[in-house]
This record gives structure tokens, C-alpha cells and sequence, in this order.
């Protein structure tokens, strides 16, 4: 699935709540946090800042989460409501889910109240955001596993693209509880033994870390003073049978965007440490992108269903800033950097790039 672009969309803020210290956009991984565990939990904010007192003891998790991430991208480009709200979710409100069914067994199915079932759907983080900015435009959560954050990409942009917005607020949020760690390391999602996420690609191993998160993005038509990198193109692949099919895609994708394998200035690849994912990796940097600089980012974030908006942040905070955190461990730095090229993938099944640009 590809899209057909035109325009030229800057990113003109970002927000992004994450397990290290991203929420304030005047640090970038100078400091990166060091947890050693299966699981990289986002470090909460002071929500009372982005929330009335009164709402935050009411609010899940998840919720207060993508609130923080979204005002604080809003503030960050100077935009009071966007025109439109664009979300994407692998799993939702997890907690509130779990709230409701376990309260649903415990009293019969009777005297419930309605709180955690309001707020359990998949679609209360967008619809707290525009309810706390007063935003009647279009809104819109996709739920679609690892194509999560990629579906909502597309839509911002074919959204703008149309005329039918000039302003999108694009973000995601995932939240991890111990119920789901547990349910899907029984599936072998994450490392049996704890392991330092800092060190994760030094020590590959079946498994990986579980990880959280929100971030969000202002898409505009307009460039500005605070624009941090144009958001090109987004292309998604499911299931593809090979490595050259991969290859295959990226040249079309780069071709139809009238830039080359050289033009890539760095390639950020979704890699996780689990060593049943990392050849079709392997792959595609050593047969696509030989000379171009590559590295993870997963090791900063965990690995979850809309971790790529993780990497779009990194892109984007690259890209405004010109310079590569120490934390990515790139050997070879390029002098400048014209264009970033994200690929990723989820199990192996969700296939992803995503294509910014110097603006």
C-alpha cells in the first residue's frame, strides 16, 4: 500500500512520552535512561500540567499519557487546535479494559460502574484531545496492529493533501500492564531474563524488550520557524515472501519519491534484538543501503505495535537538530543529513517506510 502524495507536509512540532526523557523538547538523549528488565516502562509526566486536577484521577493511564504528548506537541509549534485529530493503536486502553472485565466478574455482571468501559475503547485518547482543545474537525483512530501509526500517516496526508485540513495533530499510544506482559511473553515476545535495554543489540537472543508510549506530531501545509523535517511518504508491505521483495519495494518507493538508495543520509531500522527478526535487516541494509550509516532505535523505546512514531520522532529531532545522538552508536556520521529513511517491521508480518526530509 503506497501512498500519492504530493504536497510537501512539515512536521512542525512533536511530543513524545516515552521511557526516556523526550517529554521536554529542549533535551535530546543526552542522558539516556538505563533500565535493566523485559520491559521499558514510559516515564509518566506531571500530568496535573495537562489536565485539570479534578480529571486526572479519572483518567487511564494511556489517556493522560497521549493528553501530555499531544499538548506538548501542540505548544511546541505555536498551535492552539489543529484541524484534524488522527490517532493510531495497536492495543488501546488496555488497563481500563482489564478494569472493567475483572469488576464485570467480581460483582456478576451487576452494579458496574460505567467509568473504565468509557474509557476502555480504542478511540477515548483522540477523543479526550479534542475534547480538552475544543476540536470539531475530523477525528479518527486506526486500530490496525502494526500498521497502526502507518494507517494514520497515510490518512494525515491524504487528508491534507485533499484540502480537507491544512493543520493534523497525528499521533499513537500504546500501554503495556502486566497482564498483557505476561500473556505475551507466554507467546515468546520478550526476553526470559532481564537484560540492560542499552545493551540489547550487544546481547541478541530470542525475544526482546517490551516497551510503551505516545507521541504525536503537528502536520502542516505551511513551513515555519519551528518546522522540523518534511514528512515525505509512507509505504507499508504485508507479509512480503523475501528480502528481494523488500529490496524491490524500497526502489519503487524511493523511485516514485525521485530520490536514490545514495540519497538516504541515514536509515533508521526497526531492529529489536530478537535474532528471529534481525536477518531480513541484515538484508536489506547490506543489499539496499551498503554505504548508508544505519541503527536502531528500539533499545530507547521497547518494541510495541506503534513504535515506529517512536522512530519518527528520533527522525525528526535528527533532522531539525543535524546531529546523531551518541546513544545510536552510528560509526560513520554523515556531514549532512538530506534524508531519513525508516524501516521497520512487526513479527515479521507488518512491513513499513517511511520516508522524511530536510525541509
Amino acid at each position: 500500500m503506497a501512498s500519492a502524495v504530493n504536497k510537501r507536509i512539515y512536521i512542525n512540532g512533536v511530543g513524545c512520552l516515552s521511557p526516556q526523557l523526550t517529554l521536554d523538547n529542549r533535551l535530546f538523549l543526552e542522558e539516556p535512561v538505563s533500565t535493566e528488565s523485559n520491559r521499558l516502562k514510559a516515564i509518566d509526566a506531571n500530568y496535573k500540567e495537562f489536565v485539570p486536577p479534578e480529571m486526572v484521577r479519572r483518567m487511564g493511564r494511556i489517556i493522560k499519557m497521549g493528553v501530555a504528548a499531544a499538548k506538548t506537541c501542540l505548544a511546541d509549534a505555536g498551535c492552539q487546535m489543529p484541524d484534524a485529530i488522527i490517532t493510531g493503536t495497536g492495543l488501546g486502553c488496555i488497563e481500563d479494559t482489564e478494569k472493567f472485565l475483572g469488576n464485570m466478574i467480581k460483582n456478576n455482571e451487576e452494579f458496574l460502574t460505567p467509568t473504565a468501559f468509557i474509557q476502555s475503547t480504542h478511540n477515548t485518547v483522540s477523543a479526550q484531545i479534542a475534547l480538552l482543545v475544543q476540536c470539531h474537525g475530523y477525528n479518527f483512530t486506526y486500530v490496525h496492529r502494526g500498521f497502526s501509526f502507518e494507517s494514520a500517516i497515510l490518512d494525515s496526508l491524504l487528508q491534507i493533501e485533499n484540502g480537507r485540513a491544512s493543520t493534523v495533530l497525528l499521533g499513537t499510544a500504546d500501554e503495556l500492564t502486566a497482564n498483557s506482559l505476561q500473556i505475551q511473553k507466554r507467546l515468546g515476545f520478550w526476553r526470559r531474563n532481564p537484560i540492560d535495554n542499552l545493551k540489547l543489540f550487544d546481547h541478541p537472543d530470542k525475544g526482546t524488550i517490551a516497551g510503551e508510549g505516545a507521541v504525536f506530531f503537528l502536520l502542516d501545509e505551511k513551513k515555519n520557524s519551528t518546522t522540523y523535517t518534511v514528512l515525505q511518504d509512507v509505504e507499508m508491505l504485508f507479509m512480503p515472501h523475501s528480502a528481494d521483495e523488500i529490496r524491490s519495494q524500497i526502489n519503487g518507493f524511493l523511485n516514485r519519491n525521485g530520490i536514490s538508495e545514495s540519497d538516504i543520509s541515514l536509515l533508521l531500522v526497526g531492529q529489536n534484538g530478537d535474532t528471529r527478526h534481525q536477518k531480513v535487516y541484515d538484508e536489506v541494509a547490506e543489499g539496499s543501503f551498503p554505504n548508508v550509516p544505519a541503527c536502531g532505535f528500539k533499545h530507547l523505546c521497547g518494541e510495541y505495535m506503534t513504535a515506529s512514531s517512536f522512530g519518527v520522532w528520533l527522525a525528526a529531532k535528527i533532522m531539525k537538530e543535524q546531529r546523531i545522538p551518541e546513544i545510536l552508536q552510528v560509526s560513520k556520521k554523515p556531514s549532512e543529513l538530506k534524508h531519513i529513511l525508516l524501516y521497520n517491521h512487526y513479527q515479521g508480518i507488518n512491513h513499513s517506510l517511511i520516508l522524511l526530509s530536510q525541509p
